[in-house]
């Protein structure tokens, strides 16, 4: 996979009363993203139940670029900006981009993966590692 994108849909309940995207939207925008990104490699949350392990997050930070409006049309861009060999530990990098290119926001995650029974960080699967290896990855991915 070279590249992962999904549009986003804005709703009425995303905007402030200055018609500014709340900012706690951008977050959910990247949690969606993430999802789908995960679920696109094979990694779903049905085989993460099934095998009893799942995402956490240790840092989210949004850093915002210019005003998101109603009617804008958008997308949200993810990629691999750290990881460990076994996948253990990762960094994700979304970028919101307007239809006309302009970057709106660049939101960043750093996490790793709990076994979901225990209730302790784990290393996943090895599938896992695999699949996230073959993932598209930023201009300055680096191996932790």
């Amino acid at each position: 996979m070279n590249e992962f994108r999904i549009p986003v849909a804005l709703r009425w309940a995303d905007f402030d009363p200055n018609f500014h995207l709340r900012h706690s939207v951008y977050y959910d925008f990247g949690a969606t993203a993430r999802v789908e990104f995960l679920s696109a490699m094979g990694i779903s949350t049905h085989l993460m139940n099934e095998q009893h392990f799942g995402p956490i997050l240790f840092r989210e930070e949004a850093v915002f670029r210019r005003e998101v409006r109603p009617g804008d049309h958008l997308f949200v861009y993810v990629h691999v900006t750290k990881l460990r060999r076994d996948a253990s530990r990762f960094s994700f990098r979304h970028n919101l981009i307007r239809d006309d290119g302009t970057l709106c926001a660049v939101m960043n995650a750093d996490g790793a993966w709990i076994d979901t029974q225990l209730r302790k960080l784990a290393v996943p699967p090895p599938f896992v590692a695999e699949r996230m290896a073959e993932a598209p990855k930023s201009d300055d991915f680096e191996w932790l």
